[in-house]
């Protein structure tokens, strides 16, 4: 809702790293994603805003539900949780290639 507002009001982030309008598709709807590690072009809430604005949600554990976790450098415990439950690991590029960022390449 806050992205569309700002977009009604034609307020734009001055960062580039939310690459996803409003209007557009929204390719992560109803997936849920969990971030450990350190990503290397985002910061962690870069990256949730990301994946937000995409349509997806994103949880603070790894749990059956969750549907991919999104792993950087030194990502500790959750990925070992997620490999454990067999949840799909992404790299950040791949996030962004996931979303369709034309940007995914650019930050790396």
């Amino acid at each position: 809702f806050l992205l569309q507002r700002c977009d009604q009001l034609q307020i734009r982030p001055t960062t580039s790293a939310l690459p996803v309008t409003t209007n557009g598709p929204l390719p992560l709807a109803g997936k849920s994603f969990v971030l450990t590690g350190t990503l290397l072009g985002l910061s962690r809430d870069q990256a949730a805003d990301l994946i937000r604005a995409a349509g997806g949600n994103v949880v603070s554990a790894v749990s059956r539900h969750t549907n991919f976790v999104v792993a950087g450098e030194s990502p500790g415990s959750k990925l070992d949780k997620a490999r454990d439950l067999n949840v799909p690991v992404l790299s950040e590029p791949e996030l962004r290639a996931l979303i369709g960022s034309p940007r995914q390449h650019e930050l790396l």
